[in-house]
């Protein structure tokens, strides 16, 4: 089946020593729980379990590794979980995995509680494809319940100063136009089930500011828009500005943080001298310094002939304060070698900018892309220390032109 490539037979055991030099190294916090013979029939006598029949050789075992883990950790909740991530290793548990058929790594079973036998899953391995196969296995009623019981704190309706409830059906109109702070999420999501009071108190704290939209969307009802916006884990914020996505939410989850964040995306700031004086002061190093400062409306123009190098940040933003003065140390460095080649960045948070950026594809700060005749680069995601970034220009603009 087409993406469904086995990486391998367990008759090619006689060769799995030789293999094993091959292990991948995982990561110190393993989530999924790691089964034997021992203690396989016991585990799932107790709980549901959705199991990984691995070999640490195997690519493709390699490669969902970082995702099962991901999912491991949402689920494997210490208070009563409604399934257990779990795996094997089938080249040191060689007559489980017989006993359970597997042929090919990874193979991923579905073992529900007080059913013999188990279910195979046989779709892509991307979350909202797994997450949906779960909610196939778990009992309906049980999700429909939790659904019920979110749904009764939550209005389903689109209106100002409520928690909009999104669908298929109204979420591309809904977030077309304006401000959204999105969360997508699974009811059966354990980090989503203690987020969603806060999701609920944060939306009727700012039932008066008319700016921005506080939402939900459930990505196992709605996979297809969750893909959309490269949703990979639960539950995801992510501020949403005109249809398009700005960025990610990666802060605290507390009421105050989210808030916090909310009011620094529109602008606001309730000390507004202490803003002042501080837009002053950044406003000055900007007259020092040899960062061109671009904007929406002088950004086509600069970009369009030779090399330029730009950072899109966030005055607010912890990691862009930190790079700063790496960045005015660059462009003083390459504006002694080569005056041609131009080191600018852009505000996103400025009004104006705002569209840039997202045409620019930011989603995140500091974002760091070069230009090359207008045309953009991959984005610079290595190093961010003077010598790596001199080094990356000088690359770029080639040995005979710095």
């Amino acid at each position: 089946m087409k993406g469904q490539s086995l990486c391998g037979l367990i008759v090619v055991v006689t060769i799995l020593p030789l293999l094993a030099l091959e292990e991948i190294v995982e990561s110190e916090t393993n989530f999924a729980v790691q089964l034997t013979g021992d203690d396989f029939n016991e585990a799932i006598s107790k709980n549901n379990h959705f199991i990984k029949f691995y070999a640490p050789w195997c690519g493709h075992c390699k490669r969902l590794h970082p995702l099962w883990e991901q999912l491991a950790e949402m689920m494997n909740v210490k208070d009563d979980p409604r399934v257990v991530i779990a795996k094997v290793d089938c080249t040191q548990q060689h007559e489980l995995c017989t006993q359970h058929e597997i042929t090919g790594y990874p193979t991923l079973r579905f073992f529900k509680l007080g059913q013999k036998g188990s279910v195979k899953f046989k779709g892509t391995r991307d979350m909202p494809a797994i997450t949906e196969f779960i909610n196939q296995q778990l009992n309906l009623e049980e999700l429909n319940e939790i659904m019920d019981e979110d749904s009764k704190m939550e209005s389903p309706q689109t209106v100002k100063g409520a928690l909009v409830e999104l669908t298929e059906d109204n979420f591309a109109k809904h977030v077309s136009s304006g401000n959204h702070f999105v969360k997508f999420y699974a009811p059966w999501c354990s980090h989503c089930q203690r987020l969603a009071p806060t999701w609920e108190e944060l939306a009727k704290s700012l039932e008066n500011v008319d700016d921005v939209s506080i939402a939900k969307i459930d990505c196992t009802v709605y996979k297809s828009i969750c893909q959309d916006f490269e949703v990979k884990g639960y539950p995801t914020l992510l501020w949403i500005d005109d249809g398009k996505k700005v960025e990610k939410y990666s802060g605290g989850r507390d009421h105050d943080a989210l808030q916090t964040y909310v009011k620094k995306m529109l602008g606001i700031d309730g000390n507004k001298d202490a803003a002042t004086d501080k837009e002053e002061e950044i406003k000055k190093e900007d007259d020092k310094s040899e960062v061109l400062q671009l904007n929406g409306d002088n950004f086509e123009t600069s970009i369009a002939k030779g090399i330029t190098f730009v950072k899109f940040y966030a005055p607010w933003c912890g990691h862009c304060q930190k790079l700063s003065p790496t960045w005015d140390k660059l462009a003083e460095k390459i504006r002694s070698i080569k005056k041609s080649v131009i080191i600018a960045k852009v505000d996103c948070t400025a009004p104006n900018n705002r569209k840039l950026c997202v045409d620019q594809q930011v989603e995140g700060y500091p974002t760091l892309f070069a230009y090359k005749d207008g045309k953009r680069q991959n984005e610079y995601d290595d190093s961010r220390s003077l010598p790596e970034l001199l080094n990356y220009v000088y690359k770029l603009a080639g040995h005979d032109e710095l």
